[in-house]
């Protein structure tokens, strides 16, 4: 047996064929496990976003735009970091199992099985961190800068025309799913943090949307909004648009459709059709 030790990463067609091994594991997971691991992503990605807040927090008119986006984005990172290195489901990582489904190695049922239940878990783990979040009012530190930046985004969010929701969330995982992907190059934790940041960073930065972190962003806004209200009146802020209604069906379904659309039909698609279409793996 070779005991040749590679510290090499691994070219894009061995990424796909461990994308696909991946895929299958992920799809036959137990559903009990497959639950908690989602409710762990879930909070991952709100920590990243309360981390993001946070920091976004008060900038406004003191630095550049582009300057605060890029900020923001960094530290939103911190969020798939903890998914891929720490281990957990999120929903849009989760698109890139369609290439073990496109070999037949994964069975339409059993696709949306993952998707549904991991879809469910974020759900519950973003919603959990946000109330943890506003329990501890953390939105008002920093004389109240944090909550003013949580409503403000939660609002802003809820009044994107639905095809640009579409068109942002596709943007969204598109680049997502790349950074996922070259996570599976990597042979250590520095290789999956670096392949992580720019793509995150980068969609961050642009203003793309993200389903599952807006299972964070927005909620934080309407339970400010729904338990405080003597807050959202010294901001100053109309968020008379913000309720559970327009979360669901301005944001969240648009959003969600579009992630699927750039996760599953920009990345993980193409790359099966470039390395796996012709080339069956054990």
């Amino acid at each position: 047996m070779s005991t040749e030790i590679h510290i090499d990463a691994l070219l894009p067609a061995e990424m796909a064929r461990r994308a696909e091994l991946l895929g299958v594991r992920k799809a036959e997971m137990k559903l009990l496990n497959m639950l908690a691991l989602a409710i762990l992503a879930g909070a991952f990605i709100g920590l990243g976003a309360a981390f993001a807040t946070t920091i976004t927090a008060g900038t406004s008119g003191e630095w550049p735009y582009g300057v605060t986006r890029l900020l923001t984005g960094l530290v939103f990172c911190l969020g798939l970091i903890l998914v891929v290195v720490g281990g957990a489901e999120l929903f849009t990582g989760n698109n890139l199992i369609l290439m073990a489904w496109a070999s037949k190695k994964v069975t339409t049922s059993a696709l949306f099985r993952n998707w549904i239940i991991v879809y469910l878990g974020n759900f519950i783990g973003s919603l959990g961190t946000a109330l943890v979040i506003f329990l501890g009012k953390q939105y008002t530190f920093g004389g109240g800068a944090v909550g003013t930046t949580a409503l403000a985004i939660a609002n802003s969010k809820v009044h994107l025309d639905f095809i640009q929701a579409i068109a942002l969330g596709i943007m969204c995982n598109a680049m997502v799913c790349l950074a996922v992907w070259m996570s599976y190059s990597a042979r250590s934790v520095t290789d999956k943090v670096l392949a992580i940041i720019f793509p995150i960073s980068g969609f961050v930065a642009a203003g793309f949307e993200h389903s599952i972190a807006n299972m964070y962003f927005i909620p934080i806004g309407l339970l400010i909004k729904q338990f405080d209200p003597a807050f959202v009146a010294k901001t100053g802020l109309d968020v008379g648009e913000l309720t559970w209604g327009t979360f669901l069906v301005n944001n969240l379904l648009p959003v969600t459709i579009g992630n699927i659309i750039g996760g599953a039909g920009l990345v993980a698609i193409v790359y099966w059709f470039i390395f796996l279409r012709q080339s069956p793996t054990k």
